[in-house]
Order: structure tokens, then sequence, then C-alpha cells
């Protein structure tokens, strides 16, 4: 019997029932924030795409922006793992998890886990744990997995990794090791993060804006002096340095801004707004 990762955030986060979830995202696709028509799935794709950068807010709130990154993996074709790095929100759990068996299940169906990929991740990284308590509540990397089950069903498998400990030299070592593990196999990875919490719009913009375009110059140790010394609050900044490291080593040559909004942009309250950026790295 498999072990199951049940949905702790279907009916807040998103939909609840696959008929109202499938809506939903379509929504999001066809938002004027989005790609502004649905995605097809190009089956001979090239699979240029080695990762993305996704946000993890409620779809109402993000959803328009992280249908900018799915929307350019579905042209891209199908990738038979995705390997999922996300932030420790809930404190529980060891300082970098990963889940190596089971399955993810939300209201579209359900993920297996890549049993043999997540144990070749825990070796040659050496500091990933294997710890389900760290994922049991985490939305960070749940919110996900409805846009990749609205693209590709469940023919794909997961590897999730969660980052309460986010500091450069961890998060270069996971990149390091996952890029090794993923050499030669149809993979991509998502860093799932939010940018600038709570900040007024002018200060949130002007801080995410610095923070990506050190994303783009696929700099993880810019990247990291950025969020320091401008004392941004975006949640995932371990996993976006992860995923930089990792696409480097994976050929990466392009890391491109597809989006960002604010929370105030889509609710219009610009007094204390959320940022959410969708980057693609291609090689």
């Amino acid at each position: 019997m498999a072990k199951i990762r049940r949905p702790t955030q279907a009916g807040a986060f998103y939909e609840g029932n696959a008929e109202s979830l499938k809506k939903q995202i379509q929504e999001c696709f066809l938002h004027k924030f989005g790609p502004g028509k649905l995605p097809e799935i190009s089956e001979g794709g090239p699979r240029r795409i080695v990762g993305l950068v996704c946000p993890h807010a409620g779809y109402m709130f993000s959803g328009s922006v992280a249908a900018n990154a799915y929307y350019k993996l579905a042209l891209d074709g199908k990738p038979d793992v995705v390997v999922l790095f996300g932030p420790n929100h809930t404190g529980y759990g060891s300082a970098l998890a990963i889940m190596n068996d089971g399955v993810w299940r939300t209201p579209l169906g359900d993920v297996e886990v890549d049993v043999e990929i997540a144990n070749q991740i825990v070796r040659e990284s050496r500091i990933i744990d294997v710890d389900d308590s760290a994922h049991q509540f985490e939305h960070s990397i749940e919110v996900q997995l409805p846009f990749l089950q609205y693209l590709y069903g469940s023919n794909f498998k997961i590897v999730p990794i969660c980052f309460l400990m986010q500091d450069l030299s961890s998060a270069r070592e996971v990149g390091q090791a996952v890029a090794k593990v993923l050499a030669e196999k149809n993979a991509v990875i998502i860093a799932s993060s939010d940018m600038t919490h709570y900040e007024r719009q002018e200060k949130a913009a002007k801080n995410d804006k610095l923070a990506l375009e050190a994303v783009e110059t696929m700099d993880e140790a810019k990247f990291c002096s950025v969020i320091e010394t401008y004392n941004i609050s975006a949640c995932g900044y371990g996993p976006i340095s992860a995923l930089i490291a990792a696409a480097k080593i994976m050929g990466a040559k392009e890391a491109k801004l597809l989006c960002y909004k604010t929370s105030g942009d889509i609710i219009g309250d610009y007094s204390s707004v959320v940022g959410y950026a969708a980057v693609s790295f291609t090689k």
C-alpha cells in the first residue's frame, strides 16, 4: 500500500474538486496577467527548459503568474521527472528534507515520488534527510502539482525537497547534487517562491526587480547578496539559489523573467503587497 501525502490546501489555496480546479487553472492561463491562452503540450517538444521559478500563493493571487511558466513548459514538451524545491513555512521536520517514496494526492489524482532519483539525491548530497514530516503541512510544493497534472495528468514523477535551511552553501550543495543525479535525464526543477512580503507596492517592485535581475545573471551568490543587502523577504531564496546552481550544471544558457506581478496588481490594494515571479531557465 503506497504512502499517501494528502492535500492540505485543496479548498483553500485552490479549488477542492477536480472540475472546479480544472476550470480555475484554465482561468489562470486565460487571465490578463497569464499567457492569455490555454497551453498545448508539444509532444516532441525540444525540452530546453531545465528549471522554473513559480510562485505559491492562492491561485486567485498568483495563479496567473505561475501560468506563464507552465505555459512555456507545455510548449517545451514533457519532463519525466519534476524535482520541486520549496521553502519550509511550517518549521516541522529536518533542515533539508526529501520525501523518497509514496504518492502526493490532489483533487486531480495521485503523482508518484521517483524513489530511485530521490535516493540518489540523498546519497549524492549527504546533507538532505529523508523526512516526511517537513512535507506534511507545507504548501509551497503542493500548489505546483495541480498545474503539472493539468498539463500531464499523472504521467510524470516528482521528487519534493523542502528547505528550512536556506543559506547559500547548503543551497549550492543541494543544487549541485540534484544536477549531477539529473544528468542525461528528462527532468525539470521547479523552485517555488514568492517574492517580497507585505511591503508597499513601490518598495516591493523596486526590491524584487533587483533580486530578479540577479536571478537573470544566473549568479546564486549575487542573488543571495541582493536578498541580504536589501533585506528582501522572498520566502524561497534557498530554493531559487539551488535552482540557479543546478541549472548552470544542467546546461542552462539563459534565465528569463516571464512575468512579475504583486497581489496589489490583482486586488488593487497597494499598501501591503506580496510579489510573484515566473522565471524560466533554458539551455
